[in-house]
């Protein structure tokens, strides 16, 4: 009768010690969890070890960099004086000529009837004016008759000149050396008065420029003289010296940029008009930069970039744009952007965000 009561009380025992034990386990389980997310917590409250540096003034020379285009300091556009029809052209393009060298010459039939034609008139007003001066020494012929007879004289002298003339002129000739880079005319075409027939560009060592286009503030920095190194696609590695030769006085009314002329010297090299060209100049004037380490830079974009400056609670740092105005060397000169910043993050820039805390390493 004992026997069976033990075993009743025994199995709840039983029951109740499963059941603790399943329940230990579930708080074990719970307790490793949250020991996990403590810890996760912990590590992402953690701050990022970083570098950083300080914010400098130097005192530089910003240089200029402009892209432009080769051609010749002496670009002529020649023409006739007169109109008629081109009878015969002596050159094309590409062709180098010489001072002097005749380059085209119109048909002379009208010219010449022209020039034939004031002549006989010159001659005809001679002799009226000589029978003119008879009569006026025989008395039978007044003052203002020879005066009339004088005049008439004069003015077909005068149109036998401008005959003359324009009969020189009835053909193109080189006025120096160089090379035809365009011929816009042909035999046969009727032309007009100083409508260009040829361009001319001077290829001499000491004829070649680089036209750049430059803003106000750079060309307001330029002076006549200033040193410039040009380099050209065509000739990848090849350095090239030249002055600036040139500064326009007024801005280019289509684009409002100042056109400036940089004289260059071959080297050596065969030159070609429309050659691509940069020219960097660095001017005399200088005045003080914001420096910083090129580490800083992050997310560069041309001049364009952003760098995180350390906030003066030390643990917090700020992105902010930065206008980069040229890299020297390891250093990045910044024209805008950090203004009242004592200091920015280099080293672990890139892992950083505004919501980050930093500790310095």
């Amino acid at each position: 009768m004992k026997f069976p009561a033990l075993k009743t009380i025994a199995i709840p025992v039983l029951l109740s010690a499963v059941a603790l034990v399943g329940l230990c386990t579930l708080w074990g389980g719970c307790g490793s969890n949250a020991s996990k997310d403590a810890a996760t917590t912990v590590n992402s409250d953690e701050s990022i070890p970083v570098r950083t540096a300080l914010v400098q003034q130097k005192t530089v020379a910003l240089p200029i960099h402009a892209s432009g285009i080769l051609t010749s300091s002496a670009e002529q556009r020649l023409s006739f004086k007169i109109g008629g029809i081109i009878r015969k052209i002596y050159v094309d393009e590409g062709d180098v000529v010489r001072p002097g060298q005749l380059l085209a010459v119109l048909d002379k039939t009208e010219i010449d009837a022209q020039v034939n034609q004031a002549q006989q008139g010159l001659m005809k007003a001679e002799r009226d004016l000589g029978r003119v001066e008879g009569l006026y020494r025989d008395s039978s012929a007044t003052l203002e008759l020879l005066q009339n007879a004088t005049t008439g004289r004069d003015v077909a002298r005068e149109t036998a000149r401008i005959a003359t003339f324009n009969q020189q002129y009835a053909e193109i000739r080189a006025t120096r050396g160089g090379k035809i880079i365009k011929k816009l005319v042909n035999e046969g075409e009727i032309t007009g008065p100083g409508l260009p027939a040829f361009v001319l560009f001077e290829t001499g060592a000491n004829d070649w420029v680089v036209k750049i286009n430059v803003s106000d503030r750079d060309w307001a920095r330029l002076n006549l003289g200033m040193a410039s190194q040009v380099t050209m696609d065509a000739y990848e590695g090849t350095i090239f010296k030249g002055k600036v030769s040139d500064l326009a006085p007024a801005a280019d009314p289509a684009s409002g940029l100042y056109p400036v002329e940089i004289r260059i010297q071959p080297q050596g090299k065969r030159f070609a008009p429309g050659l691509f060209a940069q020219a960097d100049i660095t001017p005399s004037q200088s005045r003080p930069y914001v420096v910083i380490p090129v580490e800083a830079i992050v997310e560069g974009d041309g001049q364009s970039a952003f760098v995180f400056a350390l906030q003066s609670d030390g643990v917090s740092v700020k992105k902010m744009p930065v206008r980069v105005a040229f890299m020297e060397g390891t250093e990045a000169v910044i024209a805008s952007g950090l203004e009242g910043v004592k200091e920015v993050v280099t080293s672990g820039a890139p892992y950083l965000s505004e919501k980050k805390k930093v500790r310095k390493m």
